[in-house]
């Protein structure tokens, strides 16, 4: 275990010094080639010079600023920011990404316009609808006039309610409860846009980038009903398109924190959502680099690195973990054998050769530029794969290093095994050693 921690600690110094590449120095098409390898592999891996733009497009508009004088230099790429709505119908290439927020809900009714300037946006998280008498509370009446009074009385605290929200300055209210017809006739009347049944995480996101807040109840302190101007968020423009067989909703022009939306087609909802895993995996992927500002060279080539440096650094230990390390650097070479085996090519000369190549960028003066060859499992042959494109995020293989090793010293821990035999069936026990006994007895 001790000979397995040095051995981590020593492949993550070298990383780190010899192997990682700063992304400033590369600038934008590494970013492309790193989403490009995730995805690689997946459904996607033909259209992935597509996605790979839109991925990286997408993480560099919701770019946040270290703010002045807090301990965080380098700004911040919130992936959540990026808002995902699937639509299937098209082609997966007839996916777009929108600047803005895009909410998977249409107006509530016919009669309100389709596009509002300089929104201001008010969150409600309860139901518009007619009010009602609480539970319990009963009313006598003499004459049947009262009765329509009492009807008037309630249509007219309703509309009261929703005047505050529009004497606010309110021109569209997303509500994650029901609105009814009663009050989509006044939001009708004052020329605004209502949603209903808004999920709650999308009013979050909304209110995160607009600067406004998510009201629950009308009711102040004083036990009055009273809606506030600073509550509502605002926006440039809110207007609905038509994307599929539906409507959908874009806020654009958010002033607090940028926002954008992937809109992904597809054949069907199975395609839809194997984009949807393929373009997360490369989301986090470019998040990744930008906020470490690392990458290293991908296809086996920082696993030979490694394996070489480990091979060496071991036979300068003179204690018993040198065999520890020793087979470390072995397990390493797992990586680059089975990326050969699985592309059907030469794994045992493949990895020989990689090797070779490492073995030559560690000895020789003037050829450290071999340190970033990895493998081209196209042709079979070995490659300089940063020059290639193939990268990835440095912090991902340093942390992959790190739970491995942990993972394998959990398991070394454990001494002893306890296994439970199966529970023994006395009838079955006693059938057989009444079958071994002699006959007449």
């Amino acid at each position: 275990m001790a000979g397995y921690r040095m051995a981590v600690k020593e492949a993550v110094k070298f990383i780190k010094e010899n192997l990682v590449v700063p992304v400033d120095e590369l600038g934008r098409e590494n970013l492309v080639n790193a989403a490009k390898t995730s995805m690689s592999s997946k459904i996607v891996g033909p259209e992935s010079k597509f996605f790979s733009e839109m991925v990286v497009n997408a993480v560099q508009m919701v770019k946040q600023e270290a703010e002045e004088g807090s301990a965080r230099k380098r700004p911040r790429y919130p992936v959540s920011a990026i808002h995902v709505l699937k639509c299937h119908g098209k082609s997966a290439l007839d996916s777009e990404l929108v600047n803005g927020f895009a909410l998977n809900n249409s107006r509530a009714a016919q009669g309100m316009p389709t596009f509002v300037e300089n929104a201001r946006i008010a969150l409600l998280d309860f139901n518009l609808q007619r009010h009602k008498l609480q539970m319990g509370v009963s009313v006598v009446v003499t004459e049947v006039q009262e009765v329509e009074g009492i009807r008037n009385r309630e249509m007219d605290i309703t509309k009261e309610r929703i005047q505050k929200v529009l004497d606010a300055g309110a021109n569209v209210i997303l509500c994650s409860k029901g609105i009814d017809d009663l009050c989509l006739k006044y939001f009708v009347e004052a020329g605004a846009i209502a949603c209903r049944r808004v999920k709650i995480e999308d009013m979050r996101r909304v209110a995160r980038a607009t600067g406004g807040q998510i009201v629950s109840t009308l009711a102040d302190l004083e036990g009055n009903e009273a809606f506030d101007a600073e509550y509502l968020g605002h926006a440039e423009s809110v207007n609905e398109e038509r994307v599929g067989d539906g409507e959908l909703l874009y806020i654009r022009g958010t002033p607090t924190t940028a926002a954008c939306t992937l809109v992904l087609r597809g054949a069907n909802e199975y395609m839809v959502d194997e984009i949807d895993r393929a373009l997360h995996d490369a989301l986090m992927v470019v998040k990744r680099m930008l906020e470490s500002n690392a990458l290293v060279a991908g296809g086996g080539a920082v696993e030979a690195a490694l394996s070489m440096h480990l091979e060496s650094f071991a036979m300068s230990i003179a204690t018993r973990e040198q065999m520890a390390i020793a087979e470390f650097s072995e397990a390493l070479l797992v990586i680059p054998r089975v990326l050969s085996v699985n592309a059907a090519q030469d794994a045992t000369e493949l990895v020989a050769r990689l090797r070779a190549y490492h073995h030559t960028a560690q000895s020789s003066r003037g050829r450290e530029q071999l340190k970033y060859s990895g493998l081209d499992l196209i042709e079979g042959s070995i490659r300089d794969n940063l020059a290639a494109g193939v990268v990835e995020p440095a912090i991902s293989k340093i942390k992959s290093l790190r739970f491995a090793v942990e993972a394998a010293i959990t398991i070394l821990r454990i001494d002893d095994m306890i296994k439970l035999e199966k529970k023994q069936d006395p009838a079955a026990d006693a059938r057989r050693m009444g079958g071994g006994m002699m006959p007449g007895m």
